[in-house]
C-alpha cells in the first residue's frame, strides 16, 4: 500500500495552538487529508472544541472546562508560544470549525464525553451540516456514544477509539477486546495504537467485518508498520513528517 489518509491530529498542532481554527487551516494549506478535533460540553451544554478537561493546560482560565457556560469560555485565551506568542486564539464551538472548514477537509470528530446526554446534543450540531457527513466520522471511547450518534445520524461513520493496552495485557486480549467492543459499539472501524500493532490483532479484527485504522503514528517506525498492515488511515501529530513519509513512498 503507497497511499494513506493522514490525519492531523487536533490539526498541524505543531505550527498552530491545537483544536483551533488557524491549526485546522494551516492542515489544509499543507495537504492532509482530515482533520481530527475533540468536543467537550460547557456548563450550559454547548458542544465547544478542546481537549482537556482543565482550562489550566493550554488556556487563560482555571478549573475544569464543565464548570464554565459557553459565555464564560469566550472570554478564555488559548495560550501560545513561538511565533504565535501575543496573539489570541480562542476555544471555538463544533458548530463554528464545521462552518470554517467543513467543506474543506475531512473531519474526525472525537466525542470526549462522559455526559450521556452528549450524543443527544452534537447530533443536533451534525444534522445541520448532513451534505458533510461523506467526509466526516465520529469517534470516543464509549461505546454507548458512539450508538447515540448512529441512532441520531444514521448514516454516519462511527469509529471505535482502543486505547493504550494495560501493561498485563497480551496481544489476544487486546484484538479480542477491540473487536467486540467495536461491535458492542457497532462501529465501522477501531482505532489501534502502534503498540498494538501486530498482523494477528489487525486479522482478528477484520474477520468481524470491522475495519482497521490508527492513532498516534508519530514516527516512521510507526509508519512503516501501518503500511505494511494495510491500514488505511492513520491519525499523527506530525503532519509534516506523515506527509513527506507517504510522498517517499508513491516516488
Amino acid at each position: 500500500m503507497t497511499h494513506f489518509e493522514i490525519v492531523a491530529h487536533r490539526g498541524a498542532r505543531e505550527e498552530a495552538p491545537e483544536n483551533t481554527l488557524p491549526a485546522f487551516q494551516r492542515a489544509i494549506e499543507l495537504g492532509a487529508d482530515a482533520i481530527e478535533l475533540d468536543v467537550r460540553l460547557t456548563a450550559d451544554r454547548v458542544p465547544v472544541v478542546y481537549h482537556y478537561f482543565y482550562l489550566d493546560e493550554i488556556a487563560s482560565l482555571s478549573g475544569p472546562i464543565f464548570d464554565y457556560t459557553y459565555d464564560q469560555l469566550k472570554e478564555a485565551a488559548i495560550l501560545s508560544g513561538g511565533e504565535q506568542r501575543g496573539q489570541r486564539f480562542t476555544i471555538p464551538t463544533l458548530e463554528q470549525v464545521l462552518e470554517a472548514v467543513g467543506d474543506q477537509i475531512g473531519l474526525e470528530i472525537e466525542i470526549k464525553g462522559p455526559e450521556p446526554e452528549a450524543a443527544e446534543i452534537i447530533q443536533g450540531a451534525l444534522r445541520r451540516f448532513r451534505p458533510l457527513w461523506e467526509r466526516m466520522e465520529v469517534t470516543s471511547y464509549e461505546p454507548l456514544l458512539l450508538l447515540g450518534i448512529r441512532e441520531g445520524c444514521p448514516g454516519l461513520a462511527t469509529d471505535l477509539l482502543i486505547p493504550r493496552s494495560e501493561a498485563w495485557m497480551k496481544l489476544d486480549v487486546v484484538a479480542y477486546l477491540a473487536a467486540h467492543r467495536a461491535r458492542l459499539a457497532r462501529a465501522r472501524a477501531v482505532h489501534l495504537h502502534p503498540t498494538q500493532f501486530a498482523p494477528e490483532v489487525v486479522a482478528a479484527i477484520r474477520q468481524h467485518g470491522i475495519q482497521v485504522h490508527a492513532w498516534d503514528v508519530n514516527d516512521e517506525p510507526a509508519l512503516r508498520a501501518a503500511v505494511e498492515l494495510n491500514i488505511p488511515r492513520i491519525c499523527t501529530d506530525r503532519l509534516r513528517l506523515a506527509l513527506s513519509f507517504r510522498q517517499a513512498l508513491s516516488t
